[in-house]
């Protein structure tokens, strides 16, 4: 079982950066592949970036290549988002979600899911 926690959302300018975080308890974080997702409203979810157990490879939406970087620290059981250059249309609710030892691939199913965080890029 992970239990998975996000933080970090808020409300941006168009331009402007944030970072989200996914803290996981347990202690077998590092055995988990994560991924981010979004949802805005009225749309489904679809998978933002993701990132293998081990850290070694990582997959991003088209949408957000070159914009956004996963990361990871299993020392503190922790995924990260780093999102620069936010466009309105990156509004939306993120989401982490954990893969027991995945690739980070979207095509993968994510066993665990956060509450998520609201992010709100203004024009």
């Amino acid at each position: 079982q992970v239990q998975l926690v996000e933080s970090g959302g808020g409300l941006v300018q168009a331009g402007g950066s944030l970072r989200l975080s996914c803290a996981a308890s347990g202690r077998t974080f590092s055995s988990y592949a994560m991924a981010w997702f979004r949802q805005a409203p009225g749309k489904e979810r679809e998978f933002v970036a993701g990132i293998r157990f081990s850290g070694g490879s990582t997959f991003y939406a088209d949408s957000v290549k070159g914009r956004f970087t996963i990361s990871r620290d299993n020392a503190k059981n922790t995924v990260y988002l780093q999102m620069n250059s936010l466009k309105p249309e990156d509004t939306a609710v993120y989401y982490c979600g954990a893969d027991f030892l995945g690739d980070g691939n979207p095509r993968n199913k994510y066993d665990y899911w956060g509450q998520g965080t609201q992010v709100t890029v203004s024009s």
